[in-house]
């Protein structure tokens, strides 16, 4: 089923078939459109773009606090090229998993590439910014034994960097042809690389390890849990309800003020203190809540006028008599169908917004985490004790994920927003809000979760919720290739560049 009918003439000035169409070339051998064909933009102004996004990237580091301290120029130096190395993953993650976050949106047509990046770009630093130093812990200290490595400073700090440069060299390759791959699965493949080679198996936390890839099976089970049971919700609340237009201007305010809660109080606590940081985000639930229950009603109320003053409801006669959760039940038509795509048209981007804040808060870590050891060792850090996150690094890989989001992001946008499973508004808002929520969850107990993983295994959930037919598994096969590829090839690169690194740093370290 199509959707550009519903979208085409309010929602999208840019149409997505020739993008998709392009998409659909590569997988026959064709090229990724440019950055300014995919926002429909002049060359001049994309090369105007990338240039102040490379002059941004070079000179920002000069005036970080962390390069301001008292240090000696050779430590400088080091500090501002581990920097760049950071920014080179975070960078990487922005460009490969920016489809976790907006893929489904752009596949359904409720946003537009440029309305998705722009977005996103906002929300994804925000994240970073806000929710990134949880997970964070996690990566700097939880996977490799410093004290493994007591005495080797050089060596720590050239696995580290390796490990960024492992990492980010393997998401450009898969950007660049448009795979979906998994950041974290990259990263924690370089370190634990880079730890059995030059530690052995003692410089590896096996149950912190454990603990992270247990959530790559995890993740994806859940995403896909809860979204089937958010899309069978839909159906059987909202499509099987006597007006279906009317429903679903009833059920969005309720999932808003969900999604809302969870956000303010996982985010934005303004107290330790349970019963008032819980009040915070109650009150703002309800606030977005009554804010977009105003918004559809301004927007569609004329069709939900028109909805309830006509008589002919062809999706009522068509409903089985014996509704149950899982029953098959036919979708609305007509004005009914126009009402229901456009609120979860509004609800997608909503649910795009959480899905994009949660993934910031989520993958940021896997290039601030090693960053932040590796200057913690340069500048006299403990090793194997508390490592304090500067506010302006965490700034720092968020504005690296919103660089490769809006240079490259575009390349792997399109796998899963339409290559998994036909999505629609409803659908997408189902895998999205799923998605998001367990990402979310996961960042706030500190577990760096695949969002690839999750947001996979939400699509599918909402596949199956259709019928097993509905989910292309030769897509899905793929996507789990290149999962299971990511690890050793992380590795295998790690201690490359650690060898090469190790022949350098002694004569500068």
């Amino acid at each position: 089923m199509t959707t550009s009918y519903c979208f085409s003439s309010t929602r999208n000035p840019i149409t997505y078939s020739n993008f998709f169409q392009n998409q659909e070339n590569v997988k026959e051998g064709g090229e990724l459109p440019g950055m300014a064909q995919a926002f429909n933009i002049s060359s001049n102004t994309a090369s105007a773009i990338s240039i102040c996004i490379a002059v941004a990237a070079l000179s920002l580091p000069l005036f970080m606090k962390t390069l301001a301290q008292g240090l000696s120029l050779k430590i400088k130096i080091l500090s501002y090229a581990t920097l760049l190395f950071g920014f080179f993953m975070a960078w990487n993650i922005g460009a490969n998993d920016v489809a976790n976050a907006m893929g489904t949106s752009v596949g359904s047509g409720a946003l537009t590439i440029r309305q998705a990046v722009l977005t996103a770009a906002v929300l994804e630093f925000s994240g970073a910014l806000l929710m990134g130093g949880h997970v964070t812990n996690t990566m700097q200290k939880g996977i490799l034994v410093a004290n493994v490595f007591q005495g080797k400073d050089s060596l720590l700090f050239a696995g580290l960097l390796s490990s960024l440069a492992a990492a980010g060299s393997w998401l450009q390759v898969a950007s660049f042809y448009g795979w979906p791959v998994s950041t974290t699965h990259c990263i924690v493949g370089s370190m634990v690389g880079f730890g059995l080679v030059y530690g052995g198996p003692d410089a590896v936390f096996w149950s912190s390890l454990a603990r992270v890839t247990s959530s790559w099976v995890i993740s994806p089970i859940l995403g896909a849990a809860v979204s089937f049971l958010v899309y069978k919700c839909i159906r059987r609340f909202v499509y099987s309800a006597p007006n279906p237009g009317e429903a679903a201007a009833a059920a969005a305010p309720i999932a808003v003020f969900v999604g809302v809660t969870a956000i303010t109080f996982a985010a934005f606590p303004l107290s330790n203190k349970l019963p008032v940081a819980l009040a915070q985000a109650l009150g703002c639930g309800t606030l977005g809540a009554f804010l977009v229950n105003n918004i559809i009603r301004k927007q569609l109320g004329h069709l939900l006028a028109k909805s309830k003053s006509t008589h002919q409801d062809t999706h009522e006669e068509s409903a089985p008599k014996n509704i149950g959760f899982l029953s098959d039940i036919a979708g609305p038509t007509g004005t009914q169908l126009e009402i229901v795509y456009g609120v979860f048209a509004d609800m997608q981007i909503l649910s795009a917004c959480f899905m994009s804040f949660a993934h910031g808060g989520n993958d940021v870590s896997n290039a601030i985490g090693p960053l932040a050891a590796a200057l913690s060792i340069l500048q006299g850090g403990a090793t194997g004790g508390e490592i304090v996150i500067p506010l302006d690094v965490l700034a720092w890989g968020g504005f690296g994920i919103v660089a490769g989001l809006m240079m490259w992001g575009y390349r792997v946008i399109a796998t899963i927003g339409k290559k998994i499973t036909e999505l629609t508004p409803t659908r997408g808002f189902a895998a999205e809000f799923a998605a998001a929520s367990v990402v979310l969850f996961a960042s706030k107990l500190g577990l760096p979760i695949s969002a690839t993983h999750t947001l996979v295994g939400a699509v599918m959930g909402v596949g199956f919720a259709r019928g097993l037919n509905s989910v292309r598994a030769e897509t899905v096969r793929e996507i789990v290739t290149s999962w299971a590829v990511t690890i050793p090839v992380g590795a295998v690169f790690a201690v490359v560049y650690t060898w090469i690194l190790t022949k350098f740093l002694p004569h500068v370290f």
